[in-house]
């Protein structure tokens, strides 16, 4: 049993990315949820895999660093999401 607006809500949910396992949790459900202290960051093995998750993440959110070449990646860049979740994702160099 669930209360009234809370019927389409997620409580818990896993998810994998990669071969690594992420736990999610909607916080009781209460307040707007403040990403602004955080960023999450993925590596990818190809500049391909990169940039199809840095689009993907970036549709409907706002990108704050185009992806590029640096000097600790072929490919970098930053976004915020569209729920407000900012995230990094590079090419990790071998």
């Amino acid at each position: 049993m669930c209360k009234p607006g809370s019927e389409n809500k997620v409580l818990h949910a896993y998810m994998n990315i990669g071969e690594t396992g992420v736990m999610l949790s909607d916080g009781h459900n209460t307040g707007k949820p403040n990403f602004q202290s955080f960023a999450l960051s993925i590596a990818t093995k190809t500049e391909a895999e990169a940039d199809k998750l840095f689009n993907a993440l970036a549709e409907g959110g706002k990108v704050t660093m185009p992806q590029s070449k640096t000097f600790f990646s072929t490919r970098f860049g930053m976004l915020a999401d569209k729920f407000g979740v900012n995230w990094m994702i590079l090419v990790d160099k071998p």
